[in-house]
């Protein structure tokens, strides 16, 4: 999904990395920092005014409602038991509160249920980013032999011969009135979409009250997004940079780097957000942890040492028992009171880039961003791409005209496409696939 920079600026995605730097300067070892550092950082968290779509795939309410109905529907599977609603409950954070969940033929899942919130703000999904847009994940568990066990041309053939199912299609794809694949797709990433977290304790914060959290949740804050480390993944809005970290778990899942085939990509998996974060236990890609409290031990001791760990993964963290107290409290302030309901209304906006190109040829990778993120070319002229980042990269682009894998770019190498062709081209980095960099190529 192509995710415009002024949608990443109102989720407080991009503010989030001059935020994180400018606090990392001031606060050492959990110190208290200036009035005016904690007022940037707390912006970096703020709540989104709009929620991004892509071009092909424009927000509608039909389109939202026919989501919605198969994202219930058990008819999504070969025997009528599951539908995608039954491994990702609202109310356990659009997860299952299993380790590993178990699909139609009864075995147990090689991973834990991932939570949904606040994926319109995702690229790449599933824990190892092998989908990479919410469309192409629906067909995913759904044609999973593991899972719900049935070819997508079934799932059409029963939908299409129920005259009420065929009517909301029509309603929901009037340029478009079929049942088929491509539109179910649709549909369901369009209601997915809608998954924005609800507003908690920690919003009315930041949003000024500052009564909305005590003392002890401050602190666990103030070390949460400083002496812990844990923003340097945990970031923005969602409380994710929805990138790839090897975070030293015990296994032999390789995760990202089997999709990559990328061995600086070994035993990475997706950062998860951390919205609603109680009522989404067990934790991590293979829910081994059952508490928050085992996380925290984890990061503190528990950490598995091998080259691929990730460089914003923190070492030797310290963490005395009330430091631990007031970062499990600050987590708390992350999940909203009373039963979690979805937005009544969306303000929807259209993926893609906000700021004009730049002509230029050149560009750097820093904090894990492209700078600058849009482009100009002329055809046949090369761009240059630096590693200025103290993290490995790996440039992507998949386009019918031009396929390109950089492989394992280290800080301080320098990559160089060439593009072949006329038109707009999206760059991005296959382990942190939120820096995307548009290109357009002139004829």
């Amino acid at each position: 999904m192509r995710l415009a920079a002024a949608t990443f600026v109102a989720g407080g995605l991009i503010g989030a990395a001059a935020a994180i730097a400018i606090h990392s300067a001031t606060v050492q070892a959990g110190a208290v920092a200036p009035a005016d550092d904690l007022a940037a950082l707390k912006a970096s968290f703020r709540r989104p005014a709009s929620v991004p779509f892509p071009a092909d795939n424009p927000f509608s309410e039909a389109k939202r409602r026919l989501g919605e109905a198969l994202f219930h529907d058990p008819r999504l599977s070969i025997d009528g038991s599951l539908a995608c609603a039954s491994c990702h409950q609202r109310g356990k954070g659009f997860a299952d509160g299993k380790a590993q969940g178990r699909g139609v033929p009864g075995r147990a899942l090689k991973r834990h249920a991932p939570s949904l919130w606040n994926l319109a703000w995702a690229s790449a999904v599933f824990w190892d980013g092998r989908a990479r847009n919410l469309e192409e994940q629906v067909a995913g568990p759904i044609e999973s032999p593991d899972e719900m066990a049935q070819p997508m041309a079934a799932v059409v053939a029963r939908l299409a011969a129920d005259p009420v199912m065929a009517r909301a299609f029509t309603q929901a794809f009037p340029e478009s009135p079929h049942v088929n694949g491509a539109n179910l797709a649709k549909a369901i990433a369009t209601y997915e979409r809608t998954f924005v977290s609800p507003e908690s304790r920690f919003d009315r914060w930041i949003a000024g009250d500052e009564h909305a959290l005590t003392p002890r949740e401050v602190a666990g804050f103030r070390l949460f997004t400083g002496k812990a480390g844990c923003v340097k993944c945990h970031s923005g809005f969602a409380f994710t940079d929805y990138a790839f970290q090897d975070i030293g778990l015990p296994g032999e899942d390789r995760g990202r780097g089997a999709v990559l085939r990328l061995a600086a990509a070994e035993h990475a998996f997706k950062t998860p957000g951390l919205r609603e974060i109680g009522r989404s236990a067990p934790y991590m890609h293979d829910g081994s942890l059952a508490t928050l409290e085992d996380v925290l031990r984890h990061y503190a001791g528990g950490v598995l040492d091998r080259p691929t760990l990730s460089k914003d993964l923190p070492r030797g963290l310290k963490l005395s028992e009330a430091e631990r107290a007031n970062l499990i409290a600050f987590l708390g302030t992350l999940t909203g009171e009373g039963e979690p309901g979805l937005p009544a209304n969306i303000v929807a906006v259209t993926s893609g880039p906000s700021e004009p190109a730049q002509k230029v040829s050149t560009v750097s990778q820093d904090e894990k961003t492209f700078h600058p993120s849009h482009i100009a070319l002329a055809r046949g002229e090369r761009l240059w791409i630096v590693n200025n980042d103290t993290r490995t990269h790996n440039v992507r682009i998949f386009d019918p005209a031009l396929d390109f894998d950089s492989g394992a770019q280290e800080p301080g190498e320098t990559v160089e496409i060439g593009f072949p062709a006329a038109g707009s081209f999206l760059v991005f980095c296959g382990i942190h696939p939120k820096m995307e960099l548009y290109v357009d190529v002139a004829p």
